[in-house]
């Protein structure tokens, strides 16, 4: 055996590994993207791992340390109640980040198997574009407001009044997210389908099934990976409007959004209880916004080449 063949890059002989690396590579050139996901890694860390530093609770009241500006004992300031504001904003952290990559995964999933279904069926191209079209033509807020206001007192009474709530809106944002996925997964598949690969699937007797699993899907998957990074920065803005607007979580049940809806009549007072909930949201959605830009990037098939 030659020295060339035992220093031959692991890479080289597993051609997943080797391309993760030139997407890595690319990813590594956008500097907004690489600046996005070290913020991005701060923020979970810090709503995930700081409360085990910061051991406040959230809930705990202290009314002789109300509307307190930020300090050693509170960095964060307190509420009109003498909750910690860092512990507050810590568990609306998790609240958040958790219904926008949950309602995320639920867009994704609709508009990747409308798009699929509709790009890869012809029968089926008609009626779904039309019920995408439809959704794209309703006002989503009211339509938000509408559904929460019908189905909040059931599931609250139902599966209790904070998993209740968290079920309504991811449901009611995963519902109403799904579209521009769809169109942008109907249009690769429009594109793809007709290619020799996929004819030679056919002529194989492949059947439908298989090859949307085994060739469609893996080679939509770029799409997919941009509207999923860009779907958790809409969810967020989504969820925090709700908050903001009172139809989201209750008081007792911080988010982000409810944070500012809280702290609002106290602005003049103590504005930092407003500011640390909106830095939070402005920072998480600006870097994943960046991410998904990096990505998109990175799986460019132009740039792979370069």
């Amino acid at each position: 055996m030659t020295d060339a063949t035992m220093t031959e890059p692991t890479a080289a002989k597993n051609p997943a590994l080797s391309a993760f690396a030139d997407i890595w590579k690319q990813f590594r050139r956008h500097k907004g993207g690489v600046a996005g996901l070290v913020v991005f890694i701060f923020i979970l860390l810090a709503v995930y791992v700081g409360p085990y530093i910061h051991t406040v609770a959230p809930n705990a009241l202290n009314v002789k340390a109300r509307n307190q500006w930020p300090s050693l004992a509170h960095p964060f300031g307190t509420d009109n109640l003498g909750k910690d504001m860092l512990a507050q904003v810590l568990a609306g952290g998790r609240i958040s980040l958790a219904v926008g990559i949950t309602a995320m995964l639920l867009a994704l999933f609709l508009g990747t198997l409308i798009g699929v279904l509709s790009g890869y069926f012809r029968r089926l191209d008609g009626p779904l574009m039309r019920l995408t079209d439809l959704f794209l033509a309703l006002p989503l807020l009211p339509l938000l407001l509408v559904i929460l206001l019908l189905f909040r007192d059931t599931l609250r009474a139902t599966f209790g009044p904070e998993t209740g709530i968290f079920i309504l809106i991811v449901f009611v944002i995963g519902i109403t997210s799904w579209m521009h996925t769809a169109r942008i997964v109907r249009g690769d598949v429009l594109a793809m389908k007709n290619q020799e690969f996929i004819e030679a699937a056919k002529s194989s007797g492949m059947r439908e099934h298989r090859i949307i699993i085994k060739h469609i899907l893996p080679n939509v998957l770029s799409s997919i990976m941009v509207s999923a990074t860009l779907g958790i920065a809409s969810a967020i803005i989504t969820e925090s409007a709700l908050s903001f607007l009172g139809l989201g979580f209750p008081s007792d049940f911080p988010t982000w959004g409810r944070l500012l809806f809280d702290g609002a009549n106290f602005l003049q007072l103590t504005p930092s209880r407003v500011l640390w909930p909106g830095l939070a949201i402005s920072l998480t959605v600006l870097s994943v916004n960046y991410i998904g830009d990096a990505v998109r990037d990175a799986l460019d098939p132009r740039a792979l080449k370069n």
